[in-house]
Order: C-alpha cells, then structure tokens, then sequence
C-alpha cells in the first residue's frame, strides 16, 4: 500500500449525510451537499446522491466538470470568475452570483449554449465575505437581472462563519426574508430559494431557530467531517472520517535544539525551541505541501509534532509506549483545513471504506 495514505470511511459520512438531509426536510429546508472540502470526489459526491441529496455543490467548476456524470443537479458556490462564464454555464445548474457584470457574461453564455441557468444572488448580511451589502444595490441588480435573456433568478443566499466567523442567529437570516418580501413586492418575482448559509447554521435547529421562509443550507463540513459552528462536532453525527496515515523514513535520537546560529526556515519563518535532551526524533514522508502541521493530531497522544519543511513532518516518539522502526506508519486525525488540503495534493493516496473505521496505533 502506498503512503501517505488517506483512509475514507464511506459508510459514516452516508450516515451523517441521510440523517441531516432527513432532519432538515422536517423542517421545510433542502440540503445542498458540498464536495470543496474534498476536492470535488466523484466517490463522496455519489455517496452524498446515494443518501438523498439532490443538489451538488462545489466552488471550483473544475471540480463541477469532474462530477458531471453524476446525476444530480451541480451549484457553484463560490461567485463565479467572468474568464470562466462558458465552463460556469456548462457545467452548472445554480451560480451564486453577486456581480452584474458577470452575470451578464453567464446571460451571454447561457443564450449561446441554448440554456437557462439559475442564480442565487448572495447577500452580505455581516461577514463581509461576498455578497450586495446595501439595499439599494440589491435591488438595482434584481432590477437588471430582470432584463437579462436565458438566467432565472431563483433566490437569494447568505454566507456566514467563514471570513468574518459571524454566528448564524434567527435575527441575521430573518433579514434575508425581509429582502425577499421586498423584491415580491416591488418586482412581482416570488423567489423560490432563501439559501441561509452552511453547516454553522445548523446550530439553529435546537429551539426552531431557523426562520420561516429558510428552505435551503448548503452543508460540506457537518456531512463530511461531522463538525458545526466553530469546528465543534455535532451531536449524534459520527466524526473521525478521515485517518492518514504516514511512513517513518528516519528514526534517530538527536538533541531536541538545532546546534548552530538560527535564520529563517525555509518558510520565512523562525522557530523557537525548547531543549529537552537528547529525544527520539521520527521523520515521516509527508509534508507541507500536503498538509500543515497544525491541522493533524496523532491518535497516540504520546507523540508530539514538532513541526515539518516541505516534504518531511518530524515527531518526537521518545514517550510513545510503542517502540517504532523505520517502515512503520504513524496514524493521524485531521480537522478541516487537513482534510482540504490532503484531499487535494496528488502526493496523498486516498483509499475509500465501506465499513467501520478502526485504529490501531
């Protein structure tokens, strides 16, 4: 078997996938399932078709055009760029849009390729991400969209937690409602989405905190990784989706501060250490290039990351119970930054489970 390997269990993100998709038709919302967090897998994305999801979503139409066999409507998530408005119109059915201009070129693209492509025009209510921010400029664009051939204006949508860590709350997505009311009211278009934001938004569900009139959330990190608002996992989702494993290439005690005057690592960075001694020092074949350090933990809490360069991640395993050798492989948790990252470096071989997960340190 080759490493690094990324080991994905199936079966728990079907669970996570069918539970949420169920618990949100409860209450009147749509789930549209989000593969960015692993680089657009046609592996996971099926799995989340297999478990009722209906609407893929992704931000890169590269990721798009991977999954066009899967049959399933395709959402573009990030706005899209207007270099771009040919493959957007071809590979998508939903474009979250916030620029006139770009959405006159995908009007443009649409007429050429005899298709009708939906918008979900964003609002910024408070992250600051993207989106029309002031009233006036919302309706200005509604306006001109109404004039524009071979695009559907099918709703509105928000974005929240991500840039500006805002916390979803009833009184923030109630305004999303109100902006509907006013487009209905002034343009006679009764939009049929209010798109209220991702997996931070689920929090809302204890206590009916969703308002009337939210029927859609678009959720990558709760179905996938099992985690909400602030990285924090879940009640009764299943977490620990993803393990990675990786091979020792040296083993050698070494003294635990670099003997030498310091500059910068190869980062731009300086590092600071702390002598302890003499220590059992691993390096693993995986590096920054595939993941950061800091968005890994090893199931064995007797091993500390030190750090890593480009291609190599160094451990200490002096208090590890487990007596290492060159060739062994030492095992991982991953948070969300991992998971985007090693699902996206070709480096990381990825190896797609079925059954339940089970560790062996």
């Amino acid at each position: 078997m080759p490493y690094p390997k990324l080991t994905v269990d199936i079966k728990k993100i079907k669970y996570n996938c069918s539970r949420l998709v169920k618990e949100s038709a409860g209450k009147g919302i749509e789930v549209a399932g989000v593969t960015k967090v692993v680089c657009g897998n046609p592996n996971i994305a099926q799995a989340l078709v297999d478990s009722g999801i209906k609407i893929i979503a992704d931000s890169r139409v590269e990721n798009l055009k991977k999954l066009s066999e899967i049959k399933c409507k395709k959402m573009l998530l990030r706005i899209p760029m207007p270099s771009q408005a040919d493959d957007v119109v071809r590979y998508s059915d939903i474009v979250l849009v916030s620029e006139i201009f770009t959405i006159k070129k995908l009007s443009e693209q649409a007429h050429n390729q005899k298709k009708v492509i939906d918008l979900i025009l964003m609002i910024d209510l408070g992250d600051l991400r993207e989106g029309l921010f002031y009233e006036n400029e919302i309706l200005k664009t509604v306006s001109e969209i109404t004039h524009l051939k071979n695009i559907k204006l099918l709703g509105l949508g928000t974005n929240l937690s991500c840039y500006g860590a805002v916390i979803p709350s009833r009184e923030i997505l109630e305004k999303l409602v109100l902006i509907k009311n006013k487009i209905k009211n002034l343009f006679n278009i009764d939009l049929e989405i209010l798109s209220g934001g991702n997996s931070g938004s689920i929090r809302l569900f204890e206590d009916n905190q969703i308002p009337a009139g939210i029927n859609q959330l678009r959720l990558g990190a709760s179905i996938i990784l099992g985690i909400g608002i602030d990285h924090l996992p879940i009640e009764g989702l299943s977490a620990e989706i993803f393990i990675l494993e990786a091979e020792i290439i040296e083993l050698r005690k070494k003294p635990s501060k670099p003997v030498g005057k310091q500059g910068l690592d190869a980062f731009g960075n300086k590092p600071v250490f702390i002598d302890m001694g003499i220590r059992s020092r691993a390096i693993c074949a995986i590096g920054r290039q595939d993941v950061n350090p800091e968005d890994i933990s090893p199931f064995n809490d007797k091993i500390i990351i030190l750090g890593g360069s480009s291609d190599h991640l160094i451990l200490d395993v002096t208090d590890s119970e487990k007596k290492f050798e060159v060739g062994d492989t030492v095992k991982f948790r991953i948070n969300y930054g991992g998971c985007l990252s090693l699902m996206t470096s070709p480096y990381v071989h990825k190896e797609f489970s079925d059954s339940a997960s089970s560790v062996d340190f």
